[in-house]
């Protein structure tokens, strides 16, 4: 069983920044890819940004040129850099990775973006 924990949400102002991080209790590099869902109340859960095994990012057409999502082989962790912030980010984020169409969730961290 693979575990996902996920950290570094919180409140923030518009404008500012946050950085999530989520680290895998194995080598990241043995799935598919890996990435960030959200969730605002009413809404559906969301891609926002996935990184694939060779390295290719992509990312929901809502925060590109804001967000960044990297990984460390390393420390077996991928983050999700949050930039220029808006309130319309507010949600819960979740870190997933993908084997095939098996998927494996984190807990989810709060994200509010509010003044």
């Amino acid at each position: 069983q693979v575990q996902l924990v996920e950290s570094g949400g919180g409140l923030v102002q518009p404008g500012g920044s946050l950085r999530l991080s989520c680290a895998a209790s194995t080598n990241i590099f043995m799935f598919n890819d890996m990435g960030w869902y959200r969730q605002a109340p009413g809404n559906q859960r969301e891609l926002v940004a996935s990184i694939n095994v060779g390295g290719i990012t992509n990312y929901a057409d809502s925060v590109k040129d804001r967000f960044t999502i990297s990984r460390d082989g390393a420390s077996n962790t991928v983050a999700l850099q949050m930039n220029t912030m808006k309130p319309e980010d507010t949600a819960i984020y979740f870190c997933y990775a993908r084997t095939l169409r098996h998927y494996d969730w984190g807990q989810g961290t709060q994200v509010t973006v509010s003044s």
